[in-house]
């Protein structure tokens, strides 16, 4: 007894016991202070910021002018750019902050409206890669190692740099394979200690109970449990502006709708400058540089066909298409990943502000302004998502809010055929004129590829004596970060008398400017809430962003606002064109606009509607100005009393909507007659009825004037659909809601049929 108690207290015992109670202990602070700390507000948030305005982009456009028209002589400043920078996406808004943030001179143009390409219709994720981890691990990828290290790196810098735009997001991949379970464990539980100090949770396993209770839209056949891991979140177009604004409040000038049409040489063929047009009034005049960096993203090969017309292609664009879907389709705090889809390839299923987006998909695409999502690809995304949830919920293409397609900007690899094996690498290329061209990348890693950029920039360029310091971007805090905190919300609401709901995303969306964006609300005259008018009753967005953008966002045009500034265009078309006419109001006030601006501001905005998924025969009439000023109210009102006014802007008096389509009263009548001349009386649950034997579905349909063109195919489509392929026999309301379905998806945009590819893990799109 002596013997065992001496053994057990003797020192080694006891050195053991000490060294693992300090390992145990030791652990569970690192556990519990694990993670990313949400950033502390610089200031006191009871308090607004001090307001800023930033100089008009008249303003601008005299500074860029001025660097064309340089003349030297004895105390006159060189007006002349250290950088010109084309292009106002991700990449090029970045290049611009951290030059500036270095000292240099810099000027920014961009032909559309900032993030008007794929900077603003990305999946959303702040992410590293876990699949892009698998392949380097499994195939001993260094490069797709040093990709992985590095956008985790970047993607807390997301946190830290503007917290109130980005946010931890759990992912939850369902298991259905018992062999399946160490795999996906070994695989995220590397990921999380790669990520080391700067991982963001640690990811867990879920048994089948709780990943239901969590998920119960999930599909529970077969389910074995779900591993949830994490990655990061953001709102891409209003990151994007805060980039530019930051590089504002720098000092840098910008310019949107301002399009570089030619470049201008030396006589060494050096570059000087370029001619730059002003796209809204058609102004021409020269802008000097010393050094032109090309970050146009999918155009890319546009601007260096400009500076060499024998320029070979680097860039190889792909498309994914993303759709949404209504909230009710995912939980408000997980996402979902199917890591395994039916032809390989990987789609998200995302809670998004307030509304859930589904893909993406990869097909080799043209390079155009506006891509639309092609129907084939939205089938297949909706095919994907009735696999892997409950059978009882019915995904329907009606349930579609809005659909688009986005250009990846992939870097070309000569040799291949497609875009299978490319990878979303970036690369930095120097002509032999001295156009620098940064082309590929992704979202996460904008910041990393700006400073290899101007690190570039300013070796070639010879801008070491203008440059004040290095890099200093990972710790500089973006505009709207300084007086956030996640509880700024409610230091609106007692302010200003804003719901819940519309300070929230006013403080998620703006940071510390929510300030400022309230101070241009209207009263509403109500008793509650006090300010805020919402432009859309489903939505948190008011009538003050609208203002805001136009004064303080360089917002020129409705698209600008509806589907940049705010997001409603991407959350729901169709509400978007309801506000259509409501925000040109609101635009008008500030720009001035005349009744024939108005109705040109609406007709642009349909046309890109249709590029999220709103055909343009849903929309037979144009939507009409609000009448403004005395002459334009009696031409409204006299035209309203011949009754011309009230057919035109009553979008309701056309039809009414049963399952999601419009019916015109003719067209419910002659299908109401079509299916009274094929129905048969039954006993359905003990009440006699009429219906239609599913054999004669088609025949009824197709008798009606119009659904002539329907196939197999598109009523296959809709009865599986409608989860009615086993069903023998269908009453009226069945009858109705297939031929709404039908009309929604048989007269949609024309497939484009494009061969499928098995998509690489290395093109997965997103996370993983």
């Amino acid at each position: 007894m002596s013997s065992l108690i001496r053994k057990v207290f003797s020192r080694r015992t006891l050195a053991i016991a000490t060294g693992g109670t300090v390992v145990v202990a030791g652990g569970g602070y690192w556990y519990l202070n694990s993670g990313p700390a949400y950033p502390q507000s610089t200031r006191e948030t009871r308090r607004a910021p001090p307001p800023w305005t930033p100089p008009s982009r008249a303003d601008m456009l005299a500074s860029l002018k001025a660097s064309g028209k340089i003349v030297t002589g004895p105390g006159i400043s060189d007006e002349e750019f250290d950088l010109l920078i084309v292009g106002g996406g991700a990449t090029g808004a970045g290049v611009a902050v951290d030059a500036v943030s270095r000292g240099l001179k810099v000027a920014l143009v961009e032909r559309d409206d900032f993030s008007a390409g794929t900077s603003s219709k990305s999946t959303k994720l702040v992410h590293g890669g876990v699949r892009y981890l698998q392949k380097a691990v499994f195939e001993l990828d260094y490069d797709q190692y040093k990709l992985v290290n590095e956008a985790l790196h970047e993607r807390k810098i997301f946190l830290q740099t503007a917290p109130y735009l980005s946010h931890m997001l759990p992912i939850m991949l369902p298991i259905y394979k018992y062999w399946q379970v160490p795999y996906y464990w070994a695989g995220c539980k590397m990921y999380d200690l790669l990520a080391g100090k700067e991982n963001m949770e640690t990811s867990y396993l879920m048994s089948k109970g709780k990943a239901l209770e969590t998920f119960p839209m999930l599909k529970q056949d077969g389910l074995v449990g779900a591993l949830v891991y994490y990655d990061g979140q953001h709102n891409d177009s209003r990151m994007n502006i805060a980039l530019i604004m930051t590089a504002v409040k720098l000092g840098a000038t910008v310019a949107n709708y301002t399009e570089v049409t030619d470049l201008h040489k030396d006589a060494s063929g050096k570059l000087i400058g370029a001619q730059v047009r002003d796209n809204l009034t058609g102004a021409s005049f020269p802008v000097r540089a010393k050094g032109i960096i090309n970050a146009t993203g999918p155009f890319s090969d546009t601007l260096l066909r400009l500076d060499d017309p024998t320029h070979t292609p680097i860039v190889q664009p792909s498309s994914g298409i993303h759709i949404t879907l209504p909230n009710y389709y995912s939980p408000r705090k997980m996402g979902l990943l199917d890591p395994a889809t039916s032809d390989g390839r990987v789609i998200f299923f995302l809670p998004w502000q307030g509304n859930t987006i589904a893909g993406t998909t990869d097909t080799p695409a043209s390079v155009v302004r506006d891509p639309v999502a092609a129907e084939e690809e939205i089938r297949w995304v909706l095919e994907e998502v009735r696999r892997y949830l409950s059978p009882d919920i019915k995904v329907r293409r009606g349930d579609v809010l809005s659909a688009w397609s986005g250009l990846r900007p992939l870097v070309r690899n000569p040799a291949a055929a497609s875009t299978e094996g490319l990878v979303r690498n970036h690369m930095i290329y120097v002509g032999a004129s001295g156009l620098l061209t940064i082309a590929g990348g992704k979202w996460t890693t904008y910041r990393e590829m700006a400073q290899e950029t101007v690190d570039t920039a300013v070796r070639v360029f010879g801008l070491e004596h203008k440059a004040k310091n290095g890099c200093i971007t990972e710790n500089l805090r973006l505009v709207g970060s300084d007086g956030w905190s996640r509880n700024m919300f409610i230091g609106l609401i007692q302010r200003y008398g804003l719901e819940t709901e519309v300070a929230k995303h006013l403080s998620d969306n703006y940071g510390d400017r929510a300030w400022t964006v309230c101070s241009y609300a209207v009263p509403t005259g109500k008793s509650w809430p006090l300010h805020g008018t919402r432009i859309s009753p489903q939505y948190p967005y008011i009538d003050a962003e609208v203002r805001y953008a136009v004064t303080h966002e360089y917002a020129l045009t409705a698209v600008d606002v509806l589907a940049r500034r705010t997001r409603l265009a991407f959350l729901n078309v169709q509400a978007a064109l309801d506000a259509l006419p409501y925000v040109v109001d609101i635009m008008a006030e500030e720009l001035n606009w005349s009744h024939a601006e108005r109705k040109k501001q609406i007709a642009q905005a349909v046309d890109f509607f249709a590029s999220m998924g709103l055909p343009r025969a849903a929309v037979p009439v144009l939507p009409s100005p609000i009448p403004r000023g005395v002459t334009e109210k009696t031409w409204a009102w006299l035209a309203s009393g011949c009754g011309y006014f009230s057919a035109t802007t009553s979008q309701k008096d056309v039809g009414f909507m049963h399952g999601r389509a419009r019916f015109e009263p003719a067209e419910l009548a002659a299908l109401t007659a079509a299916f009274d001349r094929h129905a048969n009386s039954a006993i359905v649950d003990g009440q006699p009825e009429e219906v239609i034997e599913l054999g004669k579905l088609s025949e009824a349909v197709l008798e009606v004037q119009g659904y002539e063109g329907a196939t197999k195919k598109d009523f296959q489509y809709v009865l599986e659909e409608a989860g009615l392929m086993k069903a023998k026999q269908l009453d009226f309301d069945e009858f109705i809601e297939i031929c709404g379905n039908l009309k929604e998806v048989a007269f949609a945009p024309t497939l484009n049929k494009h061969e499928r590819l098995r998509i690489p893990v290395e093109k997965s799109g997103g996370g993983v």
